[in-house]
């Protein structure tokens, strides 16, 4: 029988009791405030995360996807308290890191690093790039110059530069080669957890499977964990252990990769899914477009907030809230379809069969 969310709000999330969680986010909220008036008082607030639950092992790659705009970044800024939380509780080696004084979030930035999404304007342009891969192990290390520019050395290396490329600038490098060394930056410190927004978006495909490669080399050989933000679910599908979906500020659902491409539950999941491009020409497959435009998160829906654009909507749908639960084998999904024990397919959808058959004769 499937649990709803426990006392603890981490969404019944039991999982593998043998493997170590090394984040546990329960009920995250970020909520930004709109001034308005002479006086610039609060009218309102944009609720860009509500209420948002999820774990991530040790040593795995977690993918969080949906469309822009849900909230994705803001989860990841937030764990890393780039920005303040409104609400809720992010665990990081058994303490809420929303706690630390100002010692125990210097050492935190040691083990939780991010990679940004836009390789061009996350460097300095002033800066030559070994000293920005540096700058950490100046704040957070007594190392001297000599040892720095060693770690840096042996950083560019690792992720397929060369030594003197330490000393040029980033004008001087293509897209591909500033997300290596924005990479290499995020490495110099030997970080446990790194939140990776985005980090190929902006790159052309033929770069993107050598830098989703190299992470992947690098978290084998470094022990690392990965939170990876991402709208391409064909990229999360090559590159994530678990899977986690979100709608304007909502996870509508979470999976293993195998169960959530195999079989997605929640209708958003669904039409998401096919837009994927599928490379073979004999697939007959049908696009979902959904009617209407993203509400705004200034003032989201009631109920389920993906009421207004699904085409299975009911009454009890705009009206409570769906539990987002456990529907087996640590699939979880909010829908009151599947609560009612009703089948949530949207119609014409009939190639997602054919591609977990395909799949499967693969494997």
């Amino acid at each position: 029988m499937a649990e709803e969310m426990n006392a603890n709000g981490d969404n019944g999330q039991s999982g593998d009791t043998r493997r170590k969680v090394i984040i546990q986010v329960n009920e995250l909220k970020k909520y930004f405030p709109v001034r308005s008036g002479l006086l610039q008082r609060v009218s309102a607030y944009v609720k860009a995360v509500d209420q948002v639950s999820f774990h991530i092992y040790e040593g795995e790659s977690f993918g969080l996807v949906g469309e822009s705009g849900c909230g994705k970044t803001t989860v990841g800024r937030t764990i890393l308290r780039l920005l303040p939380a409104t609400d809720g509780e992010v665990i990081f080696d058994e303490q809420n890191i929303f706690d630390y004084n100002s010692s125990q979030l210097k050492q935190m930035r040691r083990d939780m690093q991010i990679i940004f999404q836009d390789p061009y304007s996350s460097l300095d342009p002033r800066m030559p790039v070994g000293e920005s891969i540096a700058e950490g192990l100046k704040v957070h290390t007594k190392k001297n110059s000599q040892e720095r520019f060693d770690i840096v050395v042996e950083m560019l290396t690792r992720v397929g530069m060369r030594a003197d490329h330490a000393r040029r600038y980033p004008h001087e490098f293509s897209g591909g080669q500033r997300q290596r060394i924005g990479i290499a930056r995020a490495l110099a410190l030997r970080p446990k957890f790194i939140v990776c927004d985005e980090p190929v978006s902006a790159l052309d495909v033929s770069i993107q499977a050598s830098v989703l490669n190299l992470l992947k080399e690098l978290q084998a050989d470094f022990g690392l964990t990965y939170l990876f933000i991402a709208h391409n679910l064909s990229v999360v599908e090559h590159f994530s252990d678990r899977v986690g979906v979100m709608y304007l500020g909502k996870m509508v659902e979470m999976a293993s990769r195998e169960n959530l491409f195999r079989n997605p539950l929640h209708p958003y999941t669904q039409a998401l899914m096919s837009a994927i491009p599928v490379p073979d020409p004999t697939m007959k497959k049908k696009r979902v477009i959904l009617e209407g435009d993203v509400p705004s998160p200034l003032n989201p829906p009631s109920g389920c907030r993906f009421h207004t654009r699904c085409p299975l909507v009911f009454d009890r749908c705009s009206q409570e809230e769906p539990p987002f639960k456990d529907y087996g084998d640590d699939h979880y999904a909010a829908c009151w379809l599947l609560e009612q024990g009703e089948s949530t397919r949207l119609p014409g959808l009939t190639w997602l069969s054919e591609r977990k058959e395909a799949q499967l004769k693969s494997s």
